[in-house]
């Protein structure tokens, strides 16, 4: 796998003094404007309200989350305990899922996000709603973005069938993260297996990578990377551990907005013609802003719920924020490359 984070002199882009990671950051949005333009876009999906001087939701239907498990998920991870799962509509079955997405295509949205808990595997249990969600794409002609966990080949076969739109996937790269924090075993590997399943049928693969996501600490997200690199994502999502409540990572830091920007220039430097985004699932508050502006200045296409202050910081450097009531993970049908 590529050292997304070393330089050309061989030093690590995660440890260079703070000025020179100034100087870095004005090369990844170089970087970004040059191959990608201006326009800045900015995702909302409307499973949460989100309103920011820039720009309200118009339509709470737009875009939803459904979990097909409720709140439901065996795995129950270190920073979750299925506390997540919690923002989500329960769709415990197909029929309930049908019904939902009718919904919303009568109120004029464009598409759902499909999710739940995972089994003992990591596997979220998808195969029974084959029907349902060739329903919501054929008939409906909504778009389906479902957020699978690992697969197998009969799951990633079945999404390839229906015509999802994209797969996100959560990807760890660090066999110990992965058992102290997923309560999973060769992690890595079981990774790769499901990315490869996904890829090989010819299913759009979105990757999110979490920065923190090991109690707090950067460890494994450049692994990740590369790992993600040898898949030709579609995009790349950049998330950030927030410490919840009723959780064992309740009252620890979330990794400073600073390191996150580094994993995001990482990110930029090392995916020059992918769509970089920083997803919804970050630390609110102080914490978001200052983010918020480090994803800016790093190169990033695109930000899910975009603070205002990351919107000024885009309009400061001369870019076009685009507000856009759907999920992130679809940055692939809206950034166009120049190929310069």
């Amino acid at each position: 796998m590529v050292d997304f984070d070393l330089l050309s002199d061989g030093r690590s882009l995660l440890a260079v003094p703070s000025a020179e990671f100034e100087a870095r950051l004005r090369e990844g949005l170089r970087l970004r404007t040059n191959r990608f333009g201006r326009e800045l876009f900015c995702y909302g999906p409307t499973s949460y309200p989100h309103s920011i001087p820039s720009h309200s939701q118009s339509n709470r239907h737009n875009f939803i989350s459904l979990s097909v498990t409720g709140q439901a998920c065996a795995l129950q991870c270190e920073h979750c305990k299925g506390q997540l799962l919690k923002g989500m509509e329960p769709a415990l079955s197909p029929e309930q899922l049908v019904q939902r997405a009718r919904e919303v295509s009568e109120h004029g949205g464009v598409g759902l996000l499909i999710s739940g808990g995972s089994d003992l595997q990591g596997h979220v249990p998808l195969l029974r709603y084959r029907d349902a969600i060739r329903t919501v794409k054929e008939d409906l002609d909504l778009t389906v973005v479902v957020h699978t966990g690992l697969v197998d080949a009969p799951t990633a076969e079945m999404l390839a069938d229906v015509g999802v739109d994209a797969a996100m996937m959560d990807v760890i790269a660090d066999d110990v993260v992965a058992r102290e924090v997923y309560h999973l075993e060769n992690g890595a590997a079981i990774v790769r297996e499901s990315l490869t399943l996904l890829r090989s049928s010819d299913v759009r693969v979105v990757p999110h990578i979490m920065v923190g996501l090991y109690f707090g600490r950067l460890r494994g997200e450049i692994e990740a990377l590369s790992l993600v690199g040898e898949f030709s994502p579609a995009a790349v999502v950049i998330i950030v551990l927030s410490p919840l409540r009723h959780t064992p990572m309740e009252g620890l830091s979330p990794p400073p907005p600073e390191s996150v920007g580094r994993v995001i220039l990482a990110a930029r430097l090392g995916f020059p013609s992918i769509p970089v985004l920083l997803g919804c699932a970050r630390p609110l508050g102080v914490h978001k802003r200052a983010t918020d502006e480090y994803a800016v200045r790093a190169g990033v296409n695109g930000i899910a719920y975009a603070s205002e202050a990351g919107v000024e910081t885009a309009r400061s450097l001369g870019l076009r924020p685009v507000f856009i009531d759907v999920c992130c993970s679809l940055a692939f049908e809206h950034v166009v490359t120049s190929g310069s």
